[in-house]
């Protein structure tokens, strides 16, 4: 979502250090550069105003203007600001850890994804180590229920639907029931999923707040579709106003919308972001941290989100002992399109790439990347698994053949295997010589 934005603030920061020092009139015009940025990734017009003029004003100050380093300053007073903005530095911990919401209603226009993140939500508190139950209480889409029940069964958290209630139409008695099986089977927290409509209307928003009247919710979240953008904040505004709401989660998150939700919603509303949906899997949800979306935005990377990406989808087993032949020069073709598979699984290359400090890499070159995998691994699925085993038995007519099945050419073929000679190589170098050595090795080539 943030791409184009940080693309801008890139482009933005490399010419005013190309200058090396800063007048005011030079912060002024970058100063210009930065609210035209903001207003293309459709940023609320009164919070890029507000938002510059305090950039503006510590900016300009002798410190910032007469240190070595002004540039660097200016970053730094945007970086806060961006924090700010978003927030405020986090306390460390996702929403839901803490235990202290143990009936949260989910409220949102159709199609905003609120039945997915429900989902999404419980798979955390799964996670977390805690006994959530879903309540399908939209009983205005005729899907809505199924859709919930079939994604509950995905995860392995039960759906309290209207069947369970008896047959009822009524979202309040199934909310009645629930509680009362959720008392039963000490199952916290609970999850309502409510109806929702195309655009806002007086009859939901009165649903709204008499099952909120009923169920006294210890959070209501709203969520929303971050490819609605400015829409998204009207959105916000009367939900907040009508019904009353305590946190936004930003489905789509992975889109290509424009980032001026994110950036406006908690100066609109008041009310915090919370959660990100990333992706369309029910793992996709990340907590909202300030600070690690405006290192993101500044292409300062993420290393604590990758980090934590890391450890819920990879197999740090199988990473072992991946690692473990590696250095015992035991690594074979198995082992790498395992390792593939491994990368793939932390999402779209050009996301984690993201998070890398100091990288930057445009959209163009993320999708050649993406692309480069999938043929790597068409061409290890096009071998026997005895080819895979033992490569060194990859004659010229296997080749052929695993060219032919895979789509590529033998070229493409010869190339994938000296670069998996290659990394194995210097892997057993590592384990002579230590990482450090084949490092040093490797630059005194260059």
């Amino acid at each position: 979502m943030f791409q184009n934005l940080q693309h801008r603030l890139g482009e933005v920061f490399a010419g005013l250090r190309r200058r090396g020092t800063l007048s005011p009139e030079e912060v002024e015009r970058g100063l210009r550069e930065i609210r035209l940025a903001l207003l293309e990734a459709d940023v609320s017009l009164p919070v890029v105003k507000e938002f510059t003029a305090r950039i503006r004003e510590k900016a300009l100050s002798s410190r910032v203007v007469e240190s070595l380093n002004p540039v660097q300053q200016l970053v730094g007073i945007v970086y806060q600001e961006l924090v700010d903005l978003l927030g405020g530095p986090a306390e460390g911990k996702e929403p839901l850890a803490g235990g202290e919401i143990r009936r949260l209603m989910l409220v949102g226009l159709q199609g905003s994804g609120k039945t997915t993140t429900a989902a999404k939500l419980a798979l955390r508190l799964m996670r977390l180590g805690r006994r959530p139950l879903l309540v399908a209480c939209d009983l205005k889409r005729p899907q809505a229920v199924l859709q919930l029940v079939t994604l509950g069964e995905k995860i392995g958290v039960p759906v309290y639907s209207p069947e369970d209630a008896g047959g009822t139409d009524s979202p309040l008695e199934v909310a009645r029931s629930a509680l009362e099986r959720a008392r039963r089977e000490d199952r916290w927290p609970v999850i309502f999923d409510t109806a929702g409509r195309l655009s806002i209307d007086e009859e939901m928003m009165a649903e709204l707040r008499e099952l909120a009247s009923h169920i006294s919710p210890d959070a209501t979240w709203l969520v929303v579709d971050a490819m609605t953008g400015q829409d998204a904040l009207t959105t916000a505004e009367n939900f907040h106003r009508q019904v009353g709401i305590d946190g936004v989660v930003l489905s789509k998150f992975d889109s290509d919308a424009r980032a001026g939700a994110a950036l406006s919603i908690r100066s609109v509303t008041g009310r915090p972001l919370l959660y990100l949906g990333v992706g369309e899997r029910v793992e996709d949800l990340e907590p909202f941290y300030p600070e690690r979306v405006a290192s993101r935005i500044l292409g300062m990377g993420d290393v604590a989100s990758l980090a934590e990406k890391v450890r819920q989808e990879v197999d740090l087993k199988e990473a072992k002992g991946m690692e473990r032949r590696l250095l015992e020069g035991r690594f074979n073709l198995d082992d790498y399109r395992a390792m593939l598979l491994q990368v793939r699984r932390l999402g779209p290359l050009s996301k984690v790439l993201q998070m890398v400090p100091g990288l930057r890499i445009d959209e163009e070159m993320a999708e050649q990347g993406e692309k480069g995998i999938r043929r790597i691994l068409a061409i290890l699925d096009s071998m026997t698994p005895e080819e895979r085993r033992r490569p060194e038995i990859l004659n010229a007519s296997r080749r052929r053949r695993i060219a032919l099945g895979s789509g590529t050419s033998v070229q493409e073929v010869n190339r994938m295997l000296r670069q998996f000679k290659e990394m194995r190589r210097l892997m057993k170098r590592a384990s002579k010589k230590g990482l450090r050595g084949v490092i040093g090795s490797m630059l005194s080539r260059r």
